[in-house]
């Protein structure tokens, strides 16, 4: 027992001998991760001030390939919200990105041809082969990956609602009310009325009109 109280202090030593991360990287995160969080929920003022700060934060550094990491996370937002504004931030930045940044670009973008699916993040480098993103199991990457598909001209009806029931568990409010627009336009070409119905009964509920 006598030797608890030494190791404690050993332990804290440690602990403090490890360098801390710049406090930009830290407060960068922060920023994205809420911004990121609001942009879903349909929080559109607060997700615009978070993703300055965010990108405020990194600008810092000097490095365009950190503050383009910021844009493409917003991008992939975006996408994931069937918003497709080919991302101007991104695009202005474009000539410093890497290999690595503009093919996750052109992925977002549905620019499939000719794409690298290797330099992708690990969990989108299948969606270009086989179209299979349901097995992803971030939410958030599953989400993107279909507005991916959808925007690359891949996606199923099939995956259209998992899209959709993959926002509605989450409570992201932004891609649910997007993927069940989609979900609506399908059906209403399909002629089939009960299931439009209630595809915008759903679609009332999440706007709030019911």
């Amino acid at each position: 027992m006598r030797m608890l109280p030494f190791l404690g202090v050993a332990l804290l030593a440690a602990c403090a001998s490890k360098p801390l991360p710049p406090d930009w990287q830290a407060n960068a995160k922060g920023a994205l991760d809420a911004a990121t969080d609001d942009y879903l929920k349909g929080h559109s003022a607060a997700a615009e001030a978070e993703f300055r700060e965010a990108r405020s934060e990194t600008s810092a550094t000097g490095r365009a390939d950190r503050v383009i990491q910021i844009e493409l996370v917003r991008c992939a937002a975006q996408a994931a919200s069937l918003v497709f504004e080919d991302c101007p931030a991104y695009a202005a930045l474009a000539p410093d990105a890497t290999p690595a940044q503009r093919a996750y670009a052109a992925y977002l973008a549905g620019r499939w041809e000719g794409l690298d699916a290797t330099l992708l993040p690990e969990q989108h480098r299948a969606v270009v082969g086989s179209g299979a993103f349901r097995e992803i199991a971030d939410p958030l990457s599953r989400l993107v990956a279909a507005g991916a598909l959808f925007k690359a001209g891949r996606m199923t009806p099939e995956g259209i609602v998992v899209a959709s029931d993959t926002a509605s568990d989450q409570g992201w409010r932004r891609p649910l009310l997007a993927w069940l627009g989609v979900q609506a336009q399908r059906l209403e070409a399909s002629g089939d009325t009960a299931a439009l119905e209630q595809v915008r009964r759903r679609i009332a509920l999440a706007s709030g009109q019911r």
